[in-house]
């Protein structure tokens, strides 16, 4: 896997992309070259063709991210791949007729464009094809071993099976035996058998609920210099999930693992880049404000605006701002988490939170201070004193300050229940261990995909 901006892709998903990257600039630059000829120079460089196409290869990639063509995991089924694709070449399509048609001057060349899609359509089409038989064939998986035979080696086997783009198929894994003494011997028994010179597995991913006395130590260190990688389950399903699962994390994983190293210097930059976001953001949705608060104002009675208690960072609360989204007597019985289809929700409120309008006031809680633009979402104190005691570590998210959008919110999204909230900490975590502008800025970038596909709220 590729680490970037300290999130991990699949080398898979990578290749993939560039070579969608070389495949769209090549279809209409080839179009160019057949329609204008000995004037492709001029057209390319004079009449910024060149800048032209690098645009369309932006527009193509940006339109299949969001159809999730980058990220198989979503996907169900084979035939969705081609529909999405013939989607992201239908708005293609649309979208350069209209820009054509206002902004003549935006065409590369008579018929470039035409002929430049048909060349597109039949060229991804033809290498998805190509990229899912290269996928699915035994010659490039790698093969693994899960040593373990618990909850956890069921959680890897699990993943493995659905995260197809990780290039990795399972070849075997332990059974349970509930006699200790005896599942170290099949620990061992089973280790032994790779030590050939013609290993049958390229890696084997420890998986084990206790490893004291059970771990077999001496096969693992001659695997490891027989050329197999030997990888600790947690490490893995870090990797592959985006989050740090509690059941394997320890103390120790805070105190010796690398991350979780929060610098006044990086504090320093993360809070000049949200300050400044909030002013732009401002800027841009004043003049869509009245027109807000207009709609609130006709959904039902009551206030225009809803504040709330939320603890922040280092446990300090402070009044959260955001247009009001319920009934005024939503919560007459007590506080509690909003479900889905929540029917205290207006209808007008229930369009402003999957498109996170009510949640605009915020930016002027991220210019004063008590909150940045990415970071753990702020919980209510009233649900505080419950989570810190049902979840394990959830008092490490007030670490730092909370955010207008974070990791959870862009890879999992909201949490009504114990168990969802224990899952959000998951995310959040992953976020504290990593964090660096690079991911915040990567997380704005998915919070633009989430609004648009109107994911995550309730």
């Amino acid at each position: 896997m590729i680490r970037l901006f300290n999130v991990y892709y699949p080398t898979r998903t990578i290749v993939l992309l560039l070579c969608e990257t070389l495949i769209v600039t090549g279809s209409f630059l080839l179009a160019t070259v057949l329609l204008t000829g000995p004037d492709t120079y001029l057209v390319l460089n004079y009449e910024y063709g060149g800048l032209k196409i690098l645009g369309l290869t932006v527009l193509t990639l940006l339109a299949s991210y969001y159809f999730d063509l980058y990220e198989p995991q979503r996907i169900s089924a084979r035939w969705e791949i081609y529909f999405r694709l013939l989607l992201v070449l239908g708005f293609l399509s649309f979208l350069l007729s209209a820009i054509t048609y206002f902004f003549p001057a935006m065409d590369i060349a008579r018929y470039v464009l035409v002929l430049g899609l048909t060349f597109l359509t039949i060229a991804l089409v033809a290498w998805r094809s190509a990229y899912q038989w290269i996928i699915g064939h035994k010659v490039f998986r790698e093969r693994v071993y899960v040593l373990g035979s618990g909850e956890r080696a069921q959680t890897v086997i699990e993943t493995l099976r659905t995260r197809k783009d990780a290039g990795m198929e399972i070849v075997g894994s332990d059974e349970v035996t509930p006699d200790k003494d005896r599942r170290k011997e099949a620990f061992e028994a089973a280790m032994e058998k790779f030590l050939g010179p013609n290993p049958p597995v390229d890696r084997v991913i420890i998986a084990l609920e206790e490893r004291r006395g059970e771990l077999p130590v001496r096969e693992l260190i001659k695997l490891r210099f027989n050329g197999i990688v030997v990888e600790d389950s947690a490490a893995l399903l870090e990797r592959l999930t985006g989050k740090l699962h509690l059941n394997s994390i320890s103390p120790s994983s805070f105190i010796f693992s690398e991350g979780f190293r929060i610098k006044p210097s990086q504090q320093i930059s993360r809070r000049i880049v949200s300050t400044l976001t909030a002013a732009v953001g401002l800027l841009l949705v004043l003049p869509f404000l009245p027109l807000i608060v207009l709609l609130v104002r006709l959904s039902s009675p009551g206030p225009i605006f809803f504040h709330q208690v939320r603890v922040g960072m280092n446990g300090r609360t402070f009044k959260v701002h955001k247009f009001r989204t319920m009934r005024i007597d939503a919560e007459v019985s007590g506080a509690k988490w909003a479900t889905k289809n929540d029917p205290r929700v207006t209808r007008v409120g229930m369009f402003m939170r999957k498109t996170r309008l009510d949640e605009l006031p915020q930016l002027w809680n991220v210019l004063c201070g008590d909150m940045g633009f990415v970071g753990p979402r702020p919980e209510r104190p009233e649900f505080v004193p419950m989570l810190v005691e049902k979840i394990p570590y959830f008092e490490l998210r007030h670490m730092i300050r909370p955010g207008l959008t974070g990791w959870a919110q862009v890879r999992y999204g909201y949490g009504a229940t114990l168990a969802e909230a224990r899952e959000k900490l998951e995310f959040d975590l992953y976020y504290i261990k990593h964090m660096t502008l690079g991911l915040d800025l990567l997380i704005m970038f998915e919070t633009v995909k989430t609004i648009i596909r109107r994911q995550g709220a309730q």
